[in-house]
């Protein structure tokens, strides 16, 4: 019997947080927009994230309106909800 670990972001809320988080670390290059590897990478390598967690909580966060997606899928926006989740 396989014991199956529990993934910290399978929740789209935790995710979207966890994204959250690292878009607000990260120099946006151009009007306030963030290359979205930028935060595809340390939540998929660093955190472990799956593509399909990644995905997940990136919907959810625009959803709540926490991030702005670009038209293009490339860049992605911080906007002030997810500002006052952070408390900033």
């Amino acid at each position: 019997m396989k014991h199956v670990e529990a993934r910290p972001y399978a929740d789209p809320e935790a995710a979207a947080r966890q994204l959250v988080q690292i878009a607000a670390s990260i120099e946006p290059v151009q009007d306030g927009r963030i290359h979205i590897e930028k935060i595809n990478a340390p939540f998929l390598f660093t955190l472990k994230g799956r593509g399909t967690e990644f995905i997940a909580g990136l919907h959810y966060a625009v959803e709540k309106g926490w991030l702005e997606l670009h038209e293009s899928g490339t860049l992605v926006r911080l906007l002030q909800p997810g500002n006052d989740l952070l408390g900033h």
